[in-house]
């Protein structure tokens, strides 16, 4: 499985931006999936991790409100909605990908993913 990420850039605050996830094969019913975030001199933190049927979702507190994940399983692509973008969530967002079989749960722990994509740049400043 390869994922390659896009939609980062710049953006003042308050504003939106949607990144994109596009997987090399279907990944619905087979893997979790998940973005993760990491700023500088930081760890990489989950920010919004879905079971392998979209039906259990988690959100950081940091961001539940503000941020969306989403997916077309047609097109294997996931999505990141992020609104009322603040310079904190300033970071390199990732997708990652894990095998799995059932669904019902995601897992917001990065050390348990097998699969990442290349990261995309996120920067919130005025």
């Amino acid at each position: 499985l390869q994922l390659v990420e896009s939609g980062g850039g710049s953006v003042q605050p308050g504003g939106s931006l949607r990144l994109s996830c596009e997987a090399s094969e279907s990944i619905v019913s087979r893997y979790a999936i998940g973005w993760f975030r990491q700023a500088p001199g930081k760890e990489r933190e989950p920010v919004s991790c879905s079971s392998s049927t979209g039906d259990t979702i988690y959100y950081a507190p940091s961001v539940k409100g503000r941020f969306t994940i989403g997916r077309d399983d047609a097109k294997k692509m996931i999505y990141l909605q992020m609104n009322s973008l603040k310079p904190a969530d300033t970071a390199v967002y990732f997708c990652a990908a894990k095998p799995i079989s059932y669904s019902g749960v995601y897992f917001n722990d990065p050390n348990v993913y097998s699969y990442w994509g290349q990261g995309t740049q996120v920067t919130v400043s005025s």
